[in-house]
């Protein structure tokens, strides 16, 4: 089916976030329209303040717009609870972020581990789960070494053994090359386009460079808290 008769997985519909009150008040979006389709890669990009965090926290459930409609496969995010929202986070979204955010004093496997252990999985299924993400990253035999004993770039793939431990429908990157050095960002790069085409995950991905962002198949920038372009790529091949 083609993307012009698909339903979205995602779309946002004259998204507003105002943050303060008043004359202390700030507008981060202004009426953001932005459509993500089942399968996409798409890469954010925009200069600080442009708006592109402010929307990804809102993809991730971890805002809410102050006006305006997101829907994720035709449900209405910004009308569930708190509860609701961190259920829908829980269940379909991954997360990778630029500062890896792992526990300090855990193993890689315990890290991996975590989302797991907020479903209730059983710890048999856990620990077969996580193994088999550290594997897909590359890290297998590294499990029981903590985030001080690996580099970063292997700091960054535990982390995104935890994102897709859960087997998310979509995968939200927050700069995820951004401690990286040049050969370890094309190996995440790599590992991200293999998630989009062997996994089918759909990935959001925020990026300030642009030779990461060719890696995706669409880009977007947003300026002044508003979609400016949007454009597919030719994608970088592996």
């Amino acid at each position: 089916m083609s993307e012009s008769t698909a339903q979205p997985l995602i779309q946002l519909s004259k998204v507003t976030k105002t943050y303060g009150q008043g004359l202390a008040a700030m507008q981060a979006l202004r009426g953001v329209d932005l459509s993500i389709y089942s399968g996409e890669f798409v890469a954010v990009m925009g200069h600080s303040g442009s708006g592109k965090s402010t929307t990804m926290n809102i993809l991730g459930c971890l805002d809410v717009p102050t006006d305006g409609s997101y829907l994720f496969r035709d449900i209405e995010v910004n009308k569930l609870s708190r509860d609701q929202r961190a259920l829908l986070r829980r269940h379909y979204l991954g997360f990778v972020f630029q500062g890896f955010n792992l526990l300090s004093r855990t193993s890689a496997l315990e890290n991996v581990e975590l989302p797991l252990i907020y479903r209730g999985m059983p710890k048999a299924e856990r620990h077969e789960r996580a193994r088999k993400a550290l594997n897909i990253v590359g890290l297998t035999g590294w499990e029981h070494h903590t985030p001080a004993e690996l580099s970063g770039g292997q700091q960054q793939r535990v982390a995104i053994a935890r994102a897709i431990v859960t087997e998310p429908t979509v995968l939200l990157a927050d700069e995820p090359t951004g401690n990286l050095d040049s050969a370890r960002s094309r190996e995440v790069m790599e590992m991200l386009c293999s998630f989009n085409r062997d996994l089918g995950i759909t990935i959001l991905m925020v990026t300030h460079e642009p030779d990461m962002a060719e890696y995706a198949k669409r880009i977007v920038h947003f300026v002044d808290g508003l979609v400016a372009s949007d454009n597919l790529t030719v994608k970088k091949q592996d």
